[in-house]
């Protein structure tokens, strides 16, 4: 065996709420955990300002303040925490290869899964702008809704996820304008009547979006444009919702592993397990319904207490 084959017992690959929870599990448990943070380090959640509904943070935390708490708690029970991500596996063998940055190799006995997904955004310049700046731009309505309370929102998309998001946002926001690029909604017919007899809801079919509008700190408006007319509207607004879906980050296990249409790994049901004894899974790169951090840290728990039943039972 090359001396730069690297032996792991326990490999955990990402580094949002369900890698480091994983990682104090797994840490508390002896199984030596060596956590790849991923390209990139804290997960979705080192783009969020606020976090004010994981409980025990009564006044609220940020986002990065968050992870980097988790990443000490987890290194408190001596998780090795390490720069760099997994670039190829191979799942096939009597141990699981991994590969980072594709020069190290790596034979786990156990791997946990915990690379997340990502959200799809518009791509336009000046929605990057605010989505970094943490001034009106948000991926996720039930994470930072809260913040609109009793001002007037815009949402972009037209599939179950923008129809509940919208439906959620009208509950908290005195106006939501919902934006759809075609002329017909991607959701159930069910999520549509419901956005549709929402009084406050407004939609505005076949539309574009143009610009996320600001002062230079925060959002003021959004500019639209009608695909049918070509006329531009200007849409106040203090946020800008994108729900258009996420990618989750599992390419590289598609050879190996069960996934579904949209490329989330399939687990069993009630546990993190994988098609592939000995590789769990834990938080968004399995989970399109929830999202959350706290079901992400839930699930990243389920993946070590799995890991390690599955290292006792091998004896």
């Amino acid at each position: 065996m090359s001396e730069t084959i690297e032996k792991i017992k326990c490999l955990i690959i990402g580094s949002g709420p369900a890698g480091y929870t994983a990682a104090i599990y797994a840490a508390r448990a002896n199984m030596n955990p060596v956590l790849y943070q991923g390209t990139q380090p804290g997960g979705q959640l080192t783009t969020t300002n606020e976090v004010e509904n994981f409980p025990g943070y009564v006044d609220g935390v940020t986002g990065p303040e968050m992870m980097i708490q988790l990443q000490q708690q987890a290194q408190r029970f001596g998780t090795d925490v390490r720069d760099g991500w997994a670039t190829r596996v191979d799942f096939s063998g009597p141990f699981h290869k991994v590969w980072i940055n594709d020069t190290k190799e790596l034979h786990c006995e156990t791997v946990i899964i915990s690379t997340g997904a990502s959200a799809k955004y518009l791509g336009l310049p000046s929605e990057q702008k605010y989505l970094e700046l943490g001034g009106g731009v948000s991926a996720c309505a039930v994470c930072d809704g809260f913040f609109y309370r009793n001002q007037e929102v815009v949402i972009v998309g037209a599939g179950d996820s923008a129809c509940e998001e919208a439906h959620y946002l009208s509950k908290l926001c005195k106006k939501v304008t919902m934006l759809v690029r075609s002329d017909k909604f991607r959701a159930s017919k069910i999520m549509e009547e419901r956005v549709r007899k929402t009084e406050n809801i407004e939609i505005l079919m076949h539309h574009d979006t143009v610009e996320v509008i600001g002062d230079g700190q925060v959002v003021t408006a959004v500019k639209a444009k009608n695909k049918s007319t070509g006329a531009e509207i200007e849409i106040p607004a203090t946020g800008f919702f994108v729900a258009i879906g996420h990618t989750p980050n599992t390419a590289i296990f598609k050879d190996y592993l069960d996934l579904d249409e949209t490329g989330y790994i399939i687990n069993v049901p009630g546990s993190s397990k994988t098609n592939v004894p000995g590789v769990f899974v834990g938080g968004d790169a399995a989970d399109h319904v929830y999202r959350q951090a706290i079901t992400a840290a839930g699930t990243g728990c389920m993946a070590a207490l799995d890991a390690e039943r599955y290292l006792a039972a091998k004896g």
